[in-house]
């Protein structure tokens, strides 16, 4: 039987990752503040307005692929930012892969976050090991492609994304930032959680219904 994620599913994601990205802003800035500027979270509330105001006057329609494509607009137009330029870039090449579909089935969405991911390595001038979120975003769309290789079903290969991304979160918590302007204050990012990874990551959780796993935190 041949798993779908329907245009309901699609919205009730992306007002449960909104939510929790408001949720999230002090704790994102005070991750910030201790790599360079301290406004993660001031940016990534914005843009989840931006986000939610967009949902509530838009419906999917007959295009996922282009609600989806509005949707990553909608963020970059509220807050104009690095973090909103990758965000618009990754919805914008994930829409790209689902233009006039209804329904997203696991073929189309390997594609999807495989695009994402190509996108935000390419508009950020980044790659895994520069201490970006990527760290956290390449391994996990790998190991989700690879779970579905594996005949594994959707929550299976959700289950095995999001343990790729804690990992891969983690493990750029010892490394030095290469890219942006965290990388001008060079040791001070050592030994400190990546706010991209940290907020990948959180949005995972929150979209999979997955307890919540922010090792030493203080939100919630």
């Amino acid at each position: 039987m041949t798993e779908y994620i329907d245009s309901n599913q699609v919205v009730a994601a992306l007002d449960r990752a909104t939510a929790r990205m408001l949720e999230l802003e002090d704790y994102l800035n005070r991750l910030d503040a201790a790599m360079g500027d301290g406004d993660a979270g001031i940016t990534a509330a914005k843009g989840a307005n931006g986000v939610r105001e967009f949902l509530a006057a838009n419906a999917p329609g007959d295009d996922l692929g282009k609600f989806i494509s509005n949707a990553g607009i909608a963020f970059n137009k509220t807050a104009p930012s690095t973090l909103a330029a990758l965000t618009a870039t990754a919805c914008m090449r994930a829409g790209k892969e689902a233009k006039g579909l209804t329904q997203l089935d696991a073929p189309t969405l390997v594609k999807m976050l495989q695009a994402a991911d190509l996108g935000i390595q390419e508009r950020g001038k980044t790659k895994p090991g520069d201490k970006t979120m990527v760290d956290a975003i390449h391994p996990a769309v790998n190991a989700f492609a690879d779970a579905l290789a594996q005949g594994k079903n959707l929550s299976e290969a959700g289950q095995a994304l999001l343990h790729a991304a804690r990992q891969g979160r983690d493990a750029a918590i010892p490394l030095r930032s290469k890219v942006g302007r965290a990388s001008w204050v060079g040791e001070r990012t050592e030994n400190q959680p990546d706010p991209g990874t940290v907020l990948f990551v959180q949005l995972v959780e929150v979209v999979l219904g997955a307890e919540f796993s922010e090792p030493g935190s203080t939100f919630k």
